[in-house]
């Protein structure tokens, strides 16, 4: 019953609150790394891109109006890790904070020896477990271009969220039994412990060294780098994007090698 009511509900919003079509071609004209997906890939994005922006309030601080193409471009990137999975990974948390610039966050942290300190790092992006995902738009706007930037704001901060869907960030986002978790577990460690020591060498790594910081930015940066270079993680870590690839359901590899630039 739920199921049949949850679906009406969403053939409502298809029909109600549809893109229009100039708007959707230049927010995907602003995403290069869209190219290799086919046109039923698109259609599927562009209805869960809807659905998201009905769930979501997409909202500016420090006086930035967020304009409707920089809403459409946020939430696209946002969709693209769940395109093949559920929307419902995005549960708990309702607004997205676009900032005008880099920001500092509020508030003190713990650390482990019981210490308690103010935070004073200036960051692009954050994901907050039951809270807000924040962006500076100018990051957002100069990520989008990966061969540019070599980095993918969006897609790094909705990877932890995706990452803290079961609890907190820890780099393992919800499988579906122990069996999965184990094999998560093995393939990722053995990965992210080899790159920490390359890192640690001072080794000049083809990927963001700040995967090295811990294992949920290990994972939201080799998410970033599964759908914006894919080529990249399956040379460096074969078993990761093996790994990715079941977990999200999508390879863009074999979708760039079948020629849909």
């Amino acid at each position: 019953m739920f199921g049949a009511l949850r679906r009406w509900r969403e053939q409502r919003i298809l029909r109600t609150r549809a893109l229009p079509d100039a708007l959707w071609r230049e927010a995907c004209d602003a995403l290069p790394f869209l190219r290799i997906y086919d046109d039923g890939e698109l259609a599927r994005l562009r209805d869960l891109v809807v659905l998201f922006l009905e769930a979501k309030n997409i909202v500016g601080a420090r006086e930035h109006e967020v304009t409707a193409l920089q809403r459409t471009v946020i939430a696209i990137q946002a969709c693209v890790p769940v395109l093949n999975l559920d929307l419902s990974l995005y549960d708990g948390f309702e607004n997205i904070v676009v900032y005008p610039g880099e920001f500092v966050p509020r508030g003190e942290f713990e650390d482990e020896y019981g210490v308690v300190h103010e935070r004073d790092d200036v960051l692009a992006g954050e994901a907050m477990h039951g809270g807000p995902v924040v962006l500076s738009w100018p990051d957002v706007e100069a990520s989008a271009d990966w061969d540019v930037a070599q980095m993918n704001l969006v897609i790094h901060e909705f990877a932890h969220k995706i990452d803290m869907a079961d609890g907190g960030a820890n780099g393992c986002p919800p499988l579906p039994d122990a069996k999965a978790r184990d094999a998560w577990h093995h393939t990722m460690t053995r990965a992210y412990e080899h790159f920490a020591r390359r890192v640690d060498r001072g080794e000049d790594t083809a990927i963001d060294p700040y995967a090295a910081e811990a294992p949920a930015e290990f994972f939201a940066v080799l998410s970033e780098v599964f759908f914006a270079e894919p080529s990249l993680l399956h040379d460096e870590y074969p078993r990761v994007y093996d790994a990715f690839r079941r977990f999200y359901r999508q390879d863009p590899l074999a979708r760039g090698r079948a020629g849909y630039a």
